[in-house]
């Protein structure tokens, strides 16, 4: 059984540093002409996996804008899954998942096993019951070749109040969730497979995040205002591990496959050139 960190490490090799994210919220529903409703998702979601599916190493489906249509809209994304999967794309579904013992081991059966319809690459998980508290997501994970990003340093500003705040032996919280994550990934080879979600548009964290071992994902690209350049500021010498994540920046150009396309190769050039990273 090859690790998450293998697939993800060949797969950004063969097809370039980028996620896109599948974020079918009613605004951009509606730039596409679509409704509001299930079949507006569902040719949206379509789209976006006949445009895509075969040329971008990971997406990352948003499950809450699925399941705000109920159990219709969570089958849309079962299925999204599934195509996605069978085209040879990684799919990280951005859950941000944190519990406590048999809630978390649920919530990591749900995503993380083979048996599940919702089974998927890897998953966003929010580490704030305690990095500890998601030791059985880690352990699915790890059994069944999976991987678990968990949130570090996040672009809101709402998060920074936890995430600076100091603990007794002065560290930040932030700098105990890296360490903790850094640890699970000791000696995996050519890349661990728990990562880090790590703000696009933070600018100098004033963290460390070389040595965490894992992918780093970098959401905040395009729309939300950061470039592919920012990428050097934030994450320093940790560049060569960082996954750059678009959404609205390439939805934007749909509805049209071809507008689609075209603004993923031009997203994917950027984040090539910043990472220093050549086509094959």
């Amino acid at each position: 059984m090859e690790t998450f960190g293998v697939r993800l490490h060949r797969a950004v090799r063969e097809r370039g540093p980028l996620c896109v994210g599948i974020d079918p919220h009613a605004s951009l529903l509606e730039r596409w002409g679509l409704a509001d409703d299930l079949d507006g998702l569902t040719r949206f979601t379509g789209t976006v996996v006949e445009a895509l599916a075969d040329r971008v190493a990971v997406f990352k489906p948003q499950s809450a804008f699925y399941e705000r249509f109920g159990s219709r809209g969570v089958a849309v994304l079962e299925s999204t899954i599934r195509q996605l999967r069978e085209a040879g794309a990684l799919v990280l579904l951005d859950v941000k998942r944190g519990d406590i013992g048999s809630t978390v081991a649920a919530y990591a059966a749900a995503y993380l096993d083979p048996a599940s319809p919702l089974h998927v690459d890897a998953i966003t998980a929010s580490p704030y019951l305690g990095v500890g508290a998601l030791a059985p997501m880690f352990d699915t994970a790890a059994a069944h070749g999976g991987g678990v990003f968990v949130l570090a340093l996040t672009s809101n500003p709402e998060g920074r109040d936890v995430q600076h705040a100091r603990t007794a032996d002065g560290q930040t919280v932030a700098q105990t969730v890296i360490d903790a994550i850094s640890q699970l990934n000791r000696g995996a080879e050519p890349l661990g497979s728990f990562g880090l979600v790590v703000g696009a548009t933070i600018g100098d964290t004033g963290h460390d995040l070389s040595g965490v071992g894992g992918p780093l994902l970098a959401p905040g690209l395009g729309a939300q205002g950061a470039t592919a350049a920012d990428l050097r500021t934030v994450f320093g010498t940790a560049l060569p591990s960082v996954l750059p994540t678009y959404s609205r920046e390439v939805l934007g150009a749909g509805p049209t496959a071809p507008g689609l396309r075209a603004a993923t190769d031009r997203v994917l050039a950027e984040c090539r050139a910043a990472l220093g990273v050549a086509a094959e």
